[in-house]
């Protein structure tokens, strides 16, 4: 008869993740004063480190299946209780996967987003969100923001615009970036009768 039974070794392993906060490595494992026994053991029973520390209810770090991915950012939506950004998951490191990780997988954190479930606009409409928050900005300043002025907004109580830098990036196909996007949110406000100084 096994010295330990399934149960008592995945239930070392949930703990030994309840401790560290996080999936653990094999080294983690051997390396925990709280387990009782030699990650070989666990291997040998599931017949891989992965395989074991699926049946335990954990993700594998290194290994994960996509839907597997998928339902660590539904977690942390659920954490945040709203979608998760890049920022997020650079913060939970320890824990999480990186956002290279799911740009690697899906393409785009925002296709890894989509494909769990949330709802993440299109570029043309956060083009549109853009222009929309700068101009109402720019009527605020009586003129157009600039890249300080965002950075400044979004420091506020309004509701969160996007970053200076995402901005730019919207707008920056041949390298204007920023004076691309001040250029058509101008435009913008003279068809609206209310031009901004520059």
């Amino acid at each position: 008869m096994p010295r330990y039974s399934d149960a008592a070794i995945l239930a070392e392993l949930a703990a030994c993740a309840d401790r560290l906060g996080r999936s653990p490595t094999m080294r983690e494992f051997a390396a925990d004063p709280g387990v009782a026994m030699h990650p070989h053991t666990v291997v040998a029973r599931f017949g891989t480190w992965n395989a074991a520390k699926r049946r335990a209810g954990l993700v594998p770090r290194r290994f994960a299946t996509d839907e597997e991915l998928l339902a660590q950012l539904r977690t942390l939506g659920a954490e945040l209780g709203r979608t998760p950004t890049g920022r997020d998951l650079d913060g939970r490191r320890e824990r999480l996967p990186s956002a290279s990780l799911y740009w690697h997988r899906f393409g785009s954190l925002s296709n890894a987003l989509r494909a769990a479930g949330f709802d993440v606009p299109r570029r043309a409409e956060r083009r549109e969100r853009a222009l929309a928050d700068g101009e109402s900005l720019a009527r605020r300043l009586d003129r157009l923001p600039t890249l300080s002025d965002w950075r400044r907004a979004r420091e506020g109580p309004e509701p969160p615009l996007l970053s200076e830098w995402q901005v730019y990036r919207l707008f920056g196909e041949d390298g204007a970036g920023w004076g691309a996007f001040r250029a058509v949110l101008g435009q913008r406000l003279a068809r609206s009768g209310k031009p901004a100084r520059r």
